[in-house]
């Protein structure tokens, strides 16, 4: 799509921006839909982040991403934040709606759309989460909100970060059937075998340390799980790999990408992305990349 004086601009602001596949997505879905709107990252240092977002509205910058170390920061600087934004604590998603900057996260959406199929199974049913961090905040939103799970068993190294999250959600959304636990002991086998759902929230298993594993044994997965890795790079990690040989479903984390961002599209377009589309093509470019960098 040639760029002109019609073209709508959007983007990603973060530290660093660089590795970002975000780009490459939305570009894509703008092209094969015909839309006049061009996909660019700034790289917006946290001291500059007030004049970045004062930029948006003076630029007619339609909307952004936002990603680290900006998520959480941004808010207090937005006309409007969304309920499931305002109660996780971070915002990834901006639209400059005629200069008034809406924070949402579409995270959840993601999250949530990617499971929907499987809500009937996992209604009621134990689940458990490897990490405490950021997207496991957006994880537990969305478990419990639209899921209404058993349990949560949580395995975070850090005890002290993960009970503070425990104590906060049980807090604002009433849900009180949390079990927090060390992240390596023998002990979690067990959870994590009684569990219909296991989600790792971490960065383990992300290229380029394809090898490491959130958890060694694989005596725990079986028929009847779904286990779901948000890591997106490689598409099918070691620990899929793994609970797949032993008979459960797996989702690989390039779900979650595309159907968070599909959502961001939507909020500054009004148009659906076409999932299945960019979905084939990112598979094959993440495919190359894994080509090139194993040559």
């Amino acid at each position: 799509m040639e760029i002109n004086a019609e073209t709508k601009i959007v983007g990603l602001i973060g530290h660093p921006v660089l590795h970002s596949f975000s780009p490459f997505i939305h570009n894509l879905a703008f092209e094969i839909l015909g839309l006049n709107y061009k996909y660019l990252t700034f790289d917006v240092l946290p001291e500059n982040l007030k004049d970045a977002l004062k930029g948006i509205i003076s630029l007619g910058i339609k909307g952004v991403n936002v990603t680290i170390p900006h998520k959480e920061t941004v808010i207090e600087n937005l006309d409007f934040v969304s309920p499931e934004a305002r109660i996780i604590g971070a915002v990834n998603t901006i639209v400059n709606d005629n200069g008034n900057l809406n924070g949402y996260n579409t995270d959840v959406f993601g999250f949530t759309e990617s499971l929907k199929k499987y809500k009937d199974l996992l209604s009621n049913t134990p689940a458990f989460i490897f990490g405490a961090g950021g997207s496991a905040r957006a994880v537990i939103y969305s478990l419990i909100t639209n899921f209404q799970p058993e349990r949560i068993v949580i395995a975070n190294r850090n005890l002290t970060r993960a009970e503070s999250l425990v104590r906060y959600f049980s807090q604002v959304l009433g849900y009180k059937d949390f079990e927090v636990k060390e992240f390596f002991p023998p002990e979690i086998a067990g959870d994590i075998k009684s569990s219909r759902l296991i989600v790792n929230t971490t960065p383990i298993g992300m290229y380029p340390n394809s090898n490491e594993l959130p958890f060694q044994s694989d005596e725990t997965f079986h028929e009847g799980q779904i286990v779901y890795d948000l890591v997106y790079n490689p598409p099918m990690t070691k620990f899929l790999k793994l609970a797949q040989s032993k008979g459960a479903k797996v989702i690989s984390g390039v779900e979650m990408l595309i159907l968070q961002a599909s959502k961001s599209f939507e909020l500054w377009t009004g148009k659906q992305m076409p999932v299945e589309e960019v979905k084939k093509f990112l598979l094959k470019k993440l495919k190359l990349r894994k080509k090139r960098n194993d040559t």
